[in-house]
């Protein structure tokens, strides 16, 4: 892999959230190379380097129910990139998401901001949160379509981390739209043309997890309510009451969710998987795509799992990825 690659997938993984600083800023390269890999970079991101067309646009009354919205230039309506910021849903924030690489291309984007699971109040799992914020915000954008000058049709999702397990609940969750709802909003689709993400989790089930690796922590706060008065249940009693959570981990699981007709996705991580094997960062590690790329390829949904070195001619970004897809044209 060439040395621009390498760049290009790091500056990628920062704006997911999964690395410390970038390699690249808006435009011009960095003076020092990135950090080691770190969940929790995205609680110090970066300013935008594009200012909004319109910002915190409200999708709901919770003030953190707000989205930037970045119009391309455009005569007609545009493709839409749907960006939903990583942090565990318990940090992080709209403003790591770099948009100039969709605008040149002429696509406009949406940064997503969502309530937190410790935000989550009576809302049962707290995780239903932050995905059913980005479904609202999702069925808001398409509301505004001829407005925005957006074409609703092709509208591709990514993130990174839990923003790119959100935009893997998007992608494989039956539609949520209500056509009989007096909402208008409700009765808008919550389906998506493609989705582009960065280590991403793909199961909340943690008997997978542990499967896969056994140094897996992750997703107890998904289940288990959070704040300065609750403490989140740890991983091992996470799996040891797994069978009363199964009804919650087929509703907000990505992988429990696949299904024929589902869209074409691709899983973006920085090493390859080694299943069954502990690894350096079980987070965002690549043993969560391949399965769910296995399981995809059962059902005849394109699921595409890249990594430095990874085989077969693919889209060596997220970028190059949605481009192609909403636009037609390759990178």
């Amino acid at each position: 892999m060439s040395r621009t690659h390498l760049l290009r997938l790091a500056s990628l993984f920062y704006a997911a959230g999964l690395i410390a600083a970038p390699l690249y800023g808006a435009d011009k390269p960095a003076a020092k190379p990135a950090a080691k890999a770190t969940a929790k970079a995205d609680k110090a991101p970066a300013k935008p380097a594009v200012t909004p067309t319109m910002a915190d646009v409200a999708y709901g009354s919770h003030p953190k129910q707000v989205i930037d919205f970045y119009k391309a230039d455009s005569k007609t309506p545009t493709p839409l990139v749907f960006y939903i910021h990583g942090g565990g849903w318990r940090g992080g924030s709209k403003n790591s998401m770099s948009p100039q690489t969709y605008l040149d291309a002429g696509i406009s984007v949406v940064s997503v901001e969502y309530r937190f699971v410790q935000e989550a109040g009576d809302v049962t799992p707290p995780v239903k949160a932050p995905l059913h914020d980005a479904a609202r915000a999702l069925q808001f954008v398409r509301s505004k379509a001829a407005e925005w000058n957006i074409d609703k049709t092709r509208i591709g999702a990514t993130g990174g981390s839990a923003g790119a397990c959100s935009s893997l609940w998007l992608a494989f969750h039956d539609d949520l739209a209500d056509p009989k709802s007096d909402d208008p909003v409700a009765r808008e689709s919550t389906r998506l043309l493609c989705a582009a993400v960065q280590g991403a989790q793909t199961t909340l089930d943690p008997q997978q997890i542990r499967e896969w690796m056994p140094n897996g922590t992750y997703g107890a706060h998904a289940f288990y309510p959070s704040g300065a008065d609750r403490k989140t249940a740890a991983f091992d009693q996470y799996l040891a009451e797994r069978e009363k959570l199964l009804p919650w981990i087929a509703e907000y699981s990505p992988y429990a969710l696949v299904s024929a007709g589902d869209p074409p996705v691709a899983l973006y991580y920085n090493g390859p998987p080694a299943m069954g094997q502990p690894t350096k960062d079980p987070t965002h590690s690549a043993n969560y795509g391949l399965p769910l790329q296995e399981k995809c390829k059962s059902v005849g949904v394109d699921c595409q799992l890249i990594y430095p070195k990874s085989p077969g001619d693919k889209p060596e970004t997220p970028y190059a990825y949605l481009i192609e897809k909403l636009t037609g044209k390759k990178q």
